[in-house]
């Protein structure tokens, strides 16, 4: 029988998307295999509330720009142009019914919003429409006690895994959603330290190593974020937590 596409959803604010985002998502598709990984920029990210962010446009384009050549990515303007801001159960639903019977879905996420999980909007659904990778640090004791029994039994540990044990794991998998631990690849890279690099002329080397070539060009050439340019201010109100 001919496998199903495997598709990696990547969401994110990618405020702006730097070289660690795209280590990781390089390292997943050797570890697991994948066919694409489709990045969902988001309209606002609900922990980021209250602070200005890049418009929309701009993040797009910065996506766009750091994955050109590389046909296994793709970008997604799914979330951007929704005008309720959909929570992330509605988003993974959308996907699912457009391209779930056609591709096995993994939605990734970081060990951070793992520990929040239970924060989010039917948090337990979010965990069973698609499998997830959370992706953590080497050495990093991720921790499982805040989640229930039954999502605990669902957890795989791949970390330090070769591409034919997690393909032989995700064979035996075939039939159900799971959840894998993995310490891909990250590269430090912060979205803090790129915008106070990119405010300061005498630091744009500095910008050029921590972003793909194109995406320093745009961020120089439209003037984000230096004071009082490029970002607009969202406020998300109460209508989103993930």
């Amino acid at each position: 029988m001919k496998r199903r596409k495997r598709i990696a959803l990547y969401g994110g604010s990618f405020d702006p998307v730097h070289v660690g985002h795209t280590a990781v998502a390089r390292e997943l598709s050797r570890l697991f295999a994948l066919d694409g990984v489709l990045f969902i920029p988001a309209h606002l990210a609900p922990h980021k509330r209250g602070r200005k962010m890049s418009a929309p446009l701009h993040r797009h384009a910065m996506l766009a720009l750091a994955t050109q050549g590389q046909p296994r990515f793709r970008v997604s303007t799914v979330e951007l142009e929704a005008p309720e801001r959909p929570f992330t159960v509605d988003t993974l639903s959308r996907l699912l019914a457009s391209d779930g019977p056609e591709a096995r879905l993994f939605f990734v996420m970081g060990a951070d919003s793992w520990g929040e999980i239970t924060t989010w909007r039917e948090w337990e659904r979010v965990l069973t429409l698609t499998d997830q990778i959370i992706v953590t640090r080497p050495g990093y004791e991720l921790e499982t006690g805040h989640v229930t029994e039954a999502i605990r039994e669902r957890v795989s540990d791949v970390r330090g895994a070769s591409p034919e044990q997690i393909a032989a794991a995700l064979e035996a998998s075939a039939d159900e959603t799971r959840i894998y631990l993995t310490d891909a690849a990250r590269v430090e890279a912060a979205s803090t330290d790129i915008r106070r690099a990119a405010g300061d002329a005498k630091r744009w080397a500095e910008l050029a190593s921590l972003v793909a070539p194109p995406v320093a060009e745009y961020i120089n050439k439209h003037g984000l974020y230096r004071e009082g340019n490029g970002a607009e201010f969202f406020d998300a109100g109460t209508n989103r937590t993930h």
